[in-house]
Order: C-alpha cells, then structure tokens, then sequence
C-alpha cells in the first residue's frame, strides 16, 4: 500500500469516529483504539520522510498527534479541543480552510 492510499483510507475512519464520539454513538475509547491501531499499522510501511506530502496528510497527522495527546474523552469535555477536531474534519470534506495552528508530522521508523 503507498501512503497516500493509506491515509486517505485512514482520513475516511478517522473521519467516521471522531463524528460518533461528538454524537455520543460510540465510546470514547474506540477512538483510541483507532490512534493505536493506525500507528502500528504506519510502522509496516517503513516510512523514512517526516515530510508529509499534502496539506491533507498534514492534518491528517495533526489529529493523530493531538488525538494521542489529550485522549478522545477530551472530544466530549474539552470544547477548545472538540472545535479544533471539527476544524479539521471541515477541512477534509472541503468544506473549511486549512486549520491555523495546524502542525503535522510523519512519524518515522
């Protein structure tokens, strides 16, 4: 699988759990799961540029990142936290402009 395949498949999960755990249809901890389950199957790809290649891809890591930072439970208490989420998920439908204090990075194996 090339990266970009992969995050674009991954954009379209991330996607769908993020919107059920702010609807409260799924449980916070499926989320984090998600996050785990995605950074170990980034390592099977052997990535060794930290660049990402896209705008895309960028936000992509950068939900990631924060996701893994401050936990999905924050979607459901945090409204700072919940508002830069749903920032970046406009921006994946094409229906936001690319987020401010947007900083995403490839990890690298």
């Amino acid at each position: 699988m090339i990266i970009e395949q992969f995050i674009d498949e991954k954009i379209l999960q991330m996607q769908a759990y993020i919107n059920a755990v702010i609807n409260e249809e799924l449980h916070y901890t499926e989320l984090d799961n998600f996050i785990l389950d995605t950074m170990s199957d980034w390592t099977l790809l052997k990535v060794r540029d930290e660049t990402p290649h896209s705008a895309k891809e960028r936000v992509f890591w950068h939900l990631i990142h924060e996701v893994s930072l401050h936990g999905a439970l924050a979607l459901n208490q945090d409204l700072y936290f919940k508002s830069e989420m749903t920032t970046c998920l406009d921006f994946f439908n094409g229906s936001g402009s690319y987020p401010i204090d947007c900083i995403g990075w490839r990890p690298i194996a």
